[in-house]
């Protein structure tokens, strides 16, 4: 799931540092999908700090060359997706696409936006992966109109079990530069949390959809 142990523990390092990651395992946060959880992501913040969305950008552009050699499209998943993948393809010298959650309701009626032929390869970018859910439906989409998915690559995973099976049904590889077990130990070498916190942050990341709602 994660390529590199020591550009991983980096990115969780940086992260946390620009309170893209907060942790609260005494105040928790609700997710859209009316979750309570400990964590809260927001990897958009990267953009707005040069230096660390160049590092993300370096690193995410050579996990894809690494693990995806083919590839001929980046395509980012919307919307926060979208910036990473434009950013991977710029770097990559590749064409960008981006997938819309659903076709507009206007003009074309597009749900994939920008050029792509047939039966090329596609690499999708994520800022996140949480249950995979939005990843997967956008591969469909892409795979829909015919091209051949190489993989998913994000900043950051949860790494939650149901995750893993989500894409091993939809046969979709994925990987990331930073995940939930390279994060924890960041966040106490921060004093961010105490080591008596990780049995929290630990229980609710094996079930998070009925932890203490």
């Amino acid at each position: 799931m994660v390529n590199d142990i020591k550009v991983a523990k980096q990115v969780a390092k940086l992260l946390l540092q620009i309170n893209a990651i907060i942790l609260q395992p005494k105040k928790h946060f609700v997710w859209a999908a009316g979750w309570n959880s400990p964590i809260y992501c927001d990897n958009r913040k990267t953009l707005s700090y040069p230096k660390i969305r160049s590092f993300i950008k370096k690193e995410l552009s050579e996990l894809v060359r690494n693990h995806f050699i083919d590839v001929e499209v980046i395509a980012g998943v919307a919307t926060a997706g979208i910036p990473h993948g434009a950013l991977i393809a710029e770097e990559l010298g590749l064409p960008f696409i981006y997938v819309r959650s659903s076709a507009k309701k206007h003009g074309k009626q597009n749900q994939i936006e920008g050029h792509f032929v047939k039966g090329q390869r596609v690499v999708l970018i994520e800022d996140l992966i949480s249950s995979g859910k939005s990843s997967i439906e956008a591969a469909k989409s892409l795979r829909d109109e015919g091209m051949n998915i190489c993989g998913i690559a994000s900043i950051f995973t949860y790494g939650f079990n149901d995750t893993l099976i989500n894409f091993k049904n939809a046969e979709i590889n994925y990987i990331s530069l930073c995940d939930y077990e390279t994060l924890l130990p960041e966040a106490i070498n921060q004093n961010i949390l105490k080591s008596d916190d990780l049995s929290i942050l630990m229980q609710w990341r094996e079930n998070p959809s009925i932890w203490k709602k």
